[in-house]
């Protein structure tokens, strides 16, 4: 009986009928899609085309040709702007993993014979958000290179990388950053715990309970500047050598804290800062920075992996170009 059924599948590879249906099937075009996945990111077809290097209309016609292609349409007019439809959005699902796919193969074909060591030095703050995907991918690409991984604090993996004990690191901008190792300005927030009652009230003169990370601490010494800024007393409520449990004490209500939205957990919110007369707040910048000055391809392609991964986890607008 599976002789018979086997025949029978096989004859029906040789039926006219099904060979016509795989010519009729449609490749994709892999740069309209890039066009589209940036295009839905940015917000803003014609900001695509400046990020891809094209003009407004070249992106558009790339859109139509997807269009034609899907034998759909993708987008709808909205207001003055434009929307995915319900075929649009899952293309744009699946147009991300093909095109982080196709990176991938272009990035394992091209380095193929890479090898070695390196040392990754990340902040707490993406180790869940950004880490994975990056050192799975890279290791899919790139087999033969050891990875030696390290989670830290800003300022030791600053002196880490200026004393060669780590080759890359994504840390906080200390302002020592240059235009080429900044990747991304992200905009502070003061957080609280999603229930509960208010933390603080300023009417009733009291200082604000502030929640931080053991010194030294860009984000703490940011939160101190601001608040003396505005004439607004506090007081350290908790300290934490870890980011873990920064988080806990903030859901637990015992404080007020100050974070980037990066990775914030569901028991912690965001707070209104003028809604609860906080000091509106600067950004920070974010820096992919290396111990070497270039000509390491290994470092090269983590490098270029780390970056896709923030554009494909960031908000476009945090990102720079």
């Amino acid at each position: 009986m599976a002789i018979v059924i086997l025949k029978i599948r096989l004859f029906g590879i040789f039926d006219p009928e099904f060979q016509d249906g795989l010519m009729r099937l449609t490749n994709l075009d892999m740069d309209a899609l890039r066009s589209f996945v940036v295009g839905v990111e940015a917000g803003s077809f014609a900001r695509a085309a400046d990020r891809l290097g094209r003009s407004t209309s070249a992106v558009s016609a790339q859109l139509k040709k997807l269009e034609e292609q899907s034998a759909v349409a993708l987008l709808r007019k909205s207001g003055r702007g434009l929307t995915l439809t319900d075929a649009g959005e899952t293309l744009h699902a699946y147009a991300r993993r093909l095109l982080s796919l196709n990176d991938e193969a272009l990035s394992a074909v091209r380095g193929v014979d890479l090898e070695g060591w390196i040392r990754l030095g990340f902040q707490a703050d993406f180790g869940e958000m950004v880490l994975p995907q990056v050192l799975g991918r890279f290791a899919r690409a790139h087999p033969r290179v050891r990875i030696e991984g390290r989670i830290a604090r800003n300022d030791e993996l600053m002196d880490k990388i200026a004393s060669g004990h780590l080759d890359l690191a994504l840390a906080w901008d200390d302002g020592t950053a240059s235009a080429t190792e900044r990747v991304a300005t992200l905009p502070l927030c003061w957080l609280g715990a999603s229930e509960g009652a208010p933390l603080w009230n300023a009417d009733r003169g009291e200082p604000l309970p502030l929640i931080t990370l053991e010194a030294p601490c860009v984000l703490r010494t940011i939160a101190c500047e601001q608040l003396d800024r505005r004439g607004l007393a506090w007081r350290i409520a908790f300290v934490s050598p870890s980011l873990g449990g920064l988080w806990a004490a903030t859901a637990a209500g015992l404080g007020i804290a100050l974070r980037t939205p990066i990775g914030l957990p569901a028991s912690i919110g965001m707070l209104d800062a003028v809604g609860h007369g906080l000091p509106a707040l600067p950004s920070l910048g974010l820096m992919l920075r290396r111990s070497d000055q270039g000509g390491n391809p290994v470092v090269d392609y983590l490098a270029a992996t780390i970056r896709q991964a923030l554009h494909e986890t960031l908000d476009e607008a945090w990102l720079t170009a």
